[in-house]
């Protein structure tokens, strides 16, 4: 199992959830989050001047079986990708385990 952290701009977040759910990755959690990036400029819209080095996200938790990793990531790059400067990362992590509440399953039976 592996934990998928992705980090998205907010304006594409229903595209994202439409493409996890298009690749059957139906639970995962998510919150609004602000962060700092890489970009030193801000941008002038209609004569206002906007600092894009603090710009609110959302941030995306999905855990998913070994065999649902590529898909869900595919997912979410295409989903999520304007080709500008601050669509967001991909982060993965392993998963010990995973525990169902309810009955006790573990494992990745837990996950479906």
């Amino acid at each position: 199992m592996k934990k998928i952290e992705a980090v998205i701009r907010k304006s594409k977040f229903a595209e994202v959830k439409e493409a996890l759910h298009d690749v059957e990755v139906n639970f995962f959690s998510y919150w609004d989050v602000t962060g700092v990036g890489n970009e030193k400029e801000g941008h002038v819209y209609r004569g206002i001047s906007y600092s894009t080095s603090e710009i609110q996200r959302r941030f995306l938790s999905i855990v998913v079986n070994d065999n649902f990793v590529q898909k869900t990531i595919d997912a979410i790059l295409k989903s999520a990708a304007t080709d500008n400067v601050g669509d967001g990362k991909i982060f993965i992590l392993p998963v010990e385990e995973a525990y169902r509440i309810r009955t006790g399953e573990k494992g990745g039976e837990s996950l479906n």
